[in-house]
């Protein structure tokens, strides 16, 4: 069953599918401090659970997420509590987390996705969106940072798209988005949740130490020469693995593979 938090976000576990839903639609998912810390638990937590294979993030209400929660941050201003920028705060940096965890996670945005829930999405692996969704970052009309979103963006779409976005904090939309691969795909909004889960058991089905070490080297070997990267080693060899057997033994006797995970 659905278990919620206080912070406002949704648990479930489908199969080998975890879905994560924002729930505080009366504040349109804003990214509170509970919900953060809520988030990297979560996220964590799946990694290192070998039952969870796939992840989904979505959003109820009419915004997949609209960042950081500006009220809580007004409120500490007027307490003459010192900000703390993203990457000097004593616990981990969500995007961070988020973008390491090497477990595949889609995000489902049905509603809007502004500040730090377009940064959210973006480290997300896969993005399927709803028609006329808004993505971007006004951070820079209001005095922001979008730390994450100025490092990752540039390496998403091309850099004077990803500048102009940044400097004058304008949105675009999903349909934009997915022009310059972005996003994965747009579909109706009522089918934006069941393509997502569909897609998570599609990839929950294949061999998860396969997936995982796909993964890993992906993030790992985006920035490095080539020759380093065919050389990286990480995390557990499928090659090696019990699981290679099997799904070698399950294609030739034409039969679905039975994966252990080792």
């Amino acid at each position: 069953m659905p278990q919620r938090s206080e912070s406002g976000l949704v648990t479930e576990t489908r199969g080998h599918v975890r879905v994560l839903t924002l729930d505080r639609p009366e504040r349109r998912n804003a990214l509170s401090s509970a919900l953060q810390a809520d988030l990297v638990a979560e996220l964590l937590d799946c990694a290192s659970d070998g039952e969870v294979r796939a992840v989904v993030l979505t959003g109820n209400g009419p915004a997949f997420c609209a960042g950081f929660d500006l009220k809580e941050i007004r409120e500490l201003d007027q307490r003459g509590e010192a900000f703390r920028p993203p990457m000097d705060r004593p616990g981990r940096n969500l995007f961070e987390v988020l973008s390491e965890t090497y477990v595949p996670v889609i995000a489902a945005l049905t509603g809007h996705a502004v500040a730090g829930g377009f940064e959210l999405a973006l480290a997300c692996d896969i993005r399927i969106a709803a028609p006329g969704i808004r993505l971007g970052l006004p951070e820079a009309t209001i005095g922001m940072g979008a730390n994450y979103g100025s490092v990752v963006l540039p390496k998403r779409v091309p850099t004077g798209i990803a500048l102009e976005m940044l400097f004058t904090g304008d949105p675009v939309t999903s349909e934009d988005a997915a022009h310059w691969g972005l996003v994965n795909r747009v579909v109706p909004a009522e089918e934006v949740l069941p393509e997502a889960l569909a897609l998570a058991e599609r990839i929950a089905a294949n061999a998860p130490l396969s997936v995982r070490r796909m993964k890993e080297t992906a993030v790992k070997g985006l920035e490095l020469p080539l020759a380093t990267a065919l050389r990286l080693d990480v995390g557990p060899n499928p090659y090696l693995s019990e699981d290679r057997k099997e799904g070698i033994a399950a294609r030739l006797e034409k039969r679905p593979p039975r994966w252990s995970g080792r």
